[in-house]
């Protein structure tokens, strides 16, 4: 039984490949924060930080890390994960710091140390600009209010919705939160008065209607006890930049004149094309990397887990059933915020978004996989099989010479289909900041605030991908199935 004696060595390879991909990076970017600190943020919060048309991060707090930066003569890189993200991956220390219009508030204090307040907010209501119904908090009776996760706004209106008889919708991202009131399907929004008042000015389709509401102020965040000396410069290069007039700018840059980039972007559907062609491209490169490379690795876990599925061996059946289980049983994304923020945390080590990203949709599909690998086996005629060992040929080459050449023929289109869903799958991991197609969508649309067309074009460009996929691997099905490959 040679076949049991290889288990084993197939199992140790997986492993030893999973362990140096997910080791590899945190290694190097050890060696990385030595010099660069890894400052995460949103990047779609403008007026604090988005992106140009050009792919610059830009914004009050990018102005402000960026002159601080100067001013300390320190390094450092901007993550752009989400303000849910980032704020996870600072308490897992997977970065060194959040600047994202973060609010300084005493829950957060007991996990982070804050800096010196850079920015007062404030809150304020916004309805849809042909809405005359509602114009105080008394009119939102029975009615539903967006909010964004983590802000103030959402905090406010908590704090008031039982007062005033109206429940609570809440989104991840400002776009699709003043969306919702723009459709009708929430009356009002409550955000933070810069952030509101720069989408009116860029176009959001909606309007103010109640005066500021006192808020909290804005600070750079660190882990509790970390980074001590990165928030000592930012304090310090902060006073540099209020005392020299510099800070006083930035704000103006933003918050008096600021550009309207509305104005400056054709924001018709072919213009839209042609401006966000190149973010859009860059993000389907990496869907299509992440895509192959995962489904590489995906095959391999799944010829093992799926051979494992039906050896003799209890033990290996059990163990593979498991594995199968817990990748199938789980939602992806749960998986993906395991992987990037539950097991670094848990064993003090730090790991890219791409890495953490591969390794969640290596392990998902290789699940599935398995799967499809243990079916096709089964589909196999037993007496294929048997006539391979009563013609003396071990199991393990009988399965390898006679089964599986048969049983890939079977599986083909379940891997073409798998292949489909993998690609699709990786617009999940926008949600632990890989940019990808769906996130490139998503920082264009936090910039011009054209989202309706945006996830058209997004939609479009991955109906083109999969079609021109699925029609290369119905060709390649044939030719397998006819011999010629």
């Amino acid at each position: 039984m040679k076949i049991k004696t290889r288990f084993p060595k197939l199992i140790l390879f997986f492993v030893v490949l999973l362990t140096t991909l997910s080791m590899l990076s945190p290694l190097t970017n050890v060696k990385a924060a030595e010099k660069t600190y890894q400052i995460a943020t949103d990047i779609t919060f403008a007026p604090f930080e988005f992106q140009d048309t050009s792919g610059e991060f830009v914004g009050i707090d990018m102005d402000l890390v960026a002159a601080i930066a100067k001013d300390q003569g320190f390094k450092y890189e901007i993550k752009p994960l989400g303000f849910n993200a980032a704020v996870q991956a600072l308490e897992s220390k997977q970065v060194d710091a959040v600047i994202a219009g973060m609010s300084i508030t005493d829950e957060r204090k007991i996990k982070f140390n804050f800096s010196d307040p850079y920015f007062d907010s404030g809150i304020i209501m916004a309805v849809s600009e042909g809405n005359d119904d509602v114009s105080s908090y008394n009119d939102l009776k029975g009615k539903k209010v967006a909010v964004k996760t983590g802000t103030e706004g959402a905090s406010f209106a908590e704090s008031i919705k039982d007062k005033y008889g109206f429940s609570i919708v809440t989104f991840d991202d400002s776009a699709n939160m003043y969306e919702d009131v723009k459709t009708g399907n929430s009356v009002a929004v409550f955000d933070d008065y810069p952030v509101l008042a720069y989408g009116i000015k860029q176009g959001n389709g909606l309007k103010s209607v109640t005066d500021k509401e006192a808020g909290a102020s804005y600070g750079f965040a660190v882990s509790k006890g970390e980074n001590a000396e990165l928030l000592e410069m930012f304090n310090t290069g902060l006073a540099n930049l209020k005392a020299s007039g510099e800070y006083q700018k930035i704000m103006d840059k933003y918050l008096e004149t600021g550009s309207n980039t509305a104005a400056t972007e054709d924001t018709g559907f072919f213009g839209l094309l042609k401006e966000s062609m190149p973010s859009l491209m860059t993000g389907l490169k990496m869907t299509l990397i992440l895509t192959v490379v995962s489904l590489i690795i995906a095959t391999i876990v799944g010829i093992v887990f799926g051979l494992m599925r039906i050896a003799k061996s209890r033990l290996l059946s059990t163990i593979a059933m498991i594995y199968i289980d817990i990748f199938r049983g789980t939602p992806l994304i749960v998986q993906a915020f395991f992987i990037y923020f539950g097991i670094p945390a848990a064993f003090d080590f730090r790991i890219t978004a791409f890495v953490a990203g591969l390794i969640t949709l290596s392990l998902n599909a290789g699940a599935y996989m398995a799967e499809i690998v243990r079916g096709g086996i089964q589909s196999v005629d037993k007496g294929q099989m048997e006539a391979a060992r009563s013609l003396g040929l071990p199991y393990g080459k009988a399965m390898l010479k006679v089964v599986l050449p048969q049983a890939i023929q079977l599986m083909i289109p379940a891997f073409i289909n798998q292949f489909v869903i993998t690609l699709k799958d990786t617009s999940i991991l926008s949600i632990i900041g890989i940019n990808e197609l769906t996130q490139s969508g998503k920082i264009i649309i936090a910039r011009n605030l054209e989202s309706f067309q945006m996830w058209i074009i997004v939609g479009i460009i991955y109906f083109i991908v999969i079609m021109i996929l699925t029609k290369v691997s119905n060709v390649l099905e044939r030719r397998i199935k006819n011999g010629k490959a």
